[in-house]
């Protein structure tokens, strides 16, 4: 029964979770590690976890086991430096690696706030239950984030702006 349950939470949420793994990351193979070191300590609490939130439980995990991997070592280098003003047709690839460049230049704790607001589409109460901090935390890591991604990638914001 427990393995059952928990089987068909894993098959049923993977995709999600993996896809916040890999947006705190930024490295296929480190967020199929994260997630299964988040699932494996998810598992070991399953009978308690599987009636409450378990998909909010598994998230937290993610980003403290993100935060306490990023703290024993440094962030990695971003991977390519991509210019805004490249046409030749590699544009949606070039903006898709600027925003994951951009994202490894915030730290830990505000990647995880812009993963979990814009990704996941998490409200703040709900991104602040995830990461275990209160709202007023969430709205300040968010601030600083947005400030830090406008700094580091304007001609997104622009591309945004634009009608």
């Amino acid at each position: 029964m427990r393995d059952d349950d928990f089987r068909d939470f894993v098959r049923a949420r993977s995709p999600a979770l993996s896809r916040t793994a890999y947006l705190l990351t930024g490295d296929h193979d480190l967020a199929q590690d994260l997630l299964q070191s988040a699932l494996a300590k998810t598992y070991q609490h399953w009978p308690r976890v599987r009636n409450g939130n378990p998909e909010a439980y598994v998230r937290r995990t993610l980003r403290t086991t993100f935060v306490s991997w990023w703290r024993r070592q440094p962030p990695t280098p971003p991977v390519a430096e991509v210019s805004p003003t490249t046409t030749d047709g590699r544009e949606a690839t070039l903006r898709r690696v600027t925003v994951i460049n951009a994202l490894r230049a915030l730290t830990p704790r505000q990647r995880a706030v812009i993963v979990l607001r814009y990704v996941e589409d998490l409200t703040e109460a709900q991104a602040a239950e995830v990461l275990g901090v209160t709202v007023g935390t969430v709205k300040r890591l968010h601030f600083d984030a947005l400030a830090r991604l406008r700094s580091l990638a304007p001609h997104l914001i622009d591309e945004v702006t634009v009608p």
